[in-house]
């Protein structure tokens, strides 16, 4: 069993900053890539950044320069530290991770259960 669990949403003004983070945990071998997803209302599910576990990184156009991807490996942890927010980065930010549980099985991916980010004055 494996466990992706966000935290650090909140509400927070225009222009500020917010830290998010997610750890896995549970029977887990191997982490791959691991990405931060997000889905406003009535809106699809996009890709906010990605990151694998040799730290290559990859964001979406639109957030490059205020959003940044990191992960610590020995706690099996991925941040996204977001800049400069805008009233549009409102959303339901997921993560996201690919894992192997076992050396011999292919990775599967999880996702947490996402953590709520508003920006508003």
């Amino acid at each position: 069993q494996v466990q992706l669990v966000e935290s650090g949403g909140g509400l927070v003004q225009p222009g500020g900053s917010l830290t998010l983070s997610c750890a896995a945990s549970g029977n887990i071998f191997r982490i791959n890539v691991m990405g931060w997803y997000r889905q406003a209302p009535g809106k699809p599910r996009e890709l906010v950044a990605s990151i694998t576990n040799s730290m290559s990184t990859d964001y979406a156009d639109s957030l490059k320069g205020r959003f940044t991807i990191s992960r610590d490996n020995a706690k099996k942890t991925v941040y996204l530290q977001m800049n400069t927010v805008k009233p549009e980065d409102t959303a339901l930010y997921y993560c996201k991770a690919d894992i192997k549980s076992n050396p011999l099985l292919t990775q599967k991916t999880y996702w947490g259960q996402g953590t709520q980010v508003t920006v508003s004055s």
